[in-house]
């Protein structure tokens, strides 16, 4: 399985979201990189954040991005 430039894109953008305070979101700008900006708008779409341009992790984009950010922790270590 390939992984495509959206789907990194993605990945990255859960990467983003603290998950020790689901109180704190994230916003993409309008001037942000427009492969960051149409990752939040898919993300929204699949119901994994609340706005199209990010805003906070729904229970499903909390396990997703849980899920995510632990493949890379374990990824990333020595």
């Amino acid at each position: 399985m390939l992984l495509s430039e959206e789907l990194v894109a993605e990945i990255k953008f859960l990467s983003l979201f603290n998950l020790e305070s689901v109180q704190e979101g994230v916003k993409v700008h309008g001037n942000a990189d427009p492969v960051l900006i149409a990752a939040a708008q898919r993300l929204f779409d699949k119901g994994l954040v609340t706005q199209h341009d990010g805003g906070y992790l729904t229970d499903l984009g909390i396990e997703v991005a849980e899920h995510a950010q632990r493949m890379l922790t374990i990824l990333q270590s020595n």
